[in-house]
């Protein structure tokens, strides 16, 4: 078995209200919730340190990961840990809804009530322009000077990071902490396989 690391990848978060529902918008006005939306991650294209995610692994992780999606269990933290587990006491937010637009995979957020999510709701408030970042393990290899992530990439979540002054030195940052497939349950494991034998519906 291969080993893997912690691949970690940082997007603008976009806090334009044209991807929301009117009722998603009035919410965010009067208070009631926090919901934000646009790209989280982007296939075929070398991202700020060269790194390249090719639409049809992307487009694997994505059918994966709308499962927890739907089942409500999409969170995220705030800020990249080092590790390949989302620790619940600092989840802030719940990808509510992903899909496609041209190579960009699109999502809402919303924001929630939770230790975590109120500092980011503050954050956001106060001015502060946060991103999105995809977490996930998965090794890689060098090619035609970018590097390529392998076919064994498995996506574990998005966080809300601090967009840096330069998105580059943001993305270099990689942790080297080695992790192994025995870090998903069973059943994501199971789920994973008969996804690849069945196939699309």
């Amino acid at each position: 078995m291969s080993n893997k690391s912690v691949l970690q990848e940082f997007m603008s978060l976009d806090y334009s209200n044209s991807l929301l529902t009117e009722e998603e918008r009035e919410g965010n006005r009067s208070g009631i919730h926090l919901v934000v939306a646009g790209p989280i991650q982007r296939a075929d294209t070398p991202n700020g340190n060269k790194r390249v995610y090719s639409r049809g692994l992307l487009e694997r992780e994505m059918k994966n990961y709308e499962k927890l999606v739907k089942e409500c269990r999409a969170t995220g933290e705030l800020d990249h840990p080092d590790h390949s587990v989302v620790n619940l006491a600092n989840v802030s937010h719940l990808v509510t809804e992903v899909w496609w637009s041209g190579n960009d995979v699109m999502g809402k957020i919303k924001i929630l009530n939770t230790p975590a999510g109120q500092i980011a709701k503050q954050l956001v408030e106060g001015g502060v322009q946060l991103g999105i970042s995809s977490r996930g393990l998965g090794s890689t290899r060098e090619e035609n000077g970018f590097t390529m992530v392998e076919d064994d990439f498995q996506l574990l979540c998005f966080d809300l990071v601090s967009e840096p002054s330069t998105a580059g030195a943001f993305l270099v940052s990689e942790s080297k902490i080695r992790e192994r497939l025995t870090n998903l349950t069973k059943a994501d494991r199971i789920n994973r396989a008969l996804n690849d034998i069945i196939g699309d519906d």
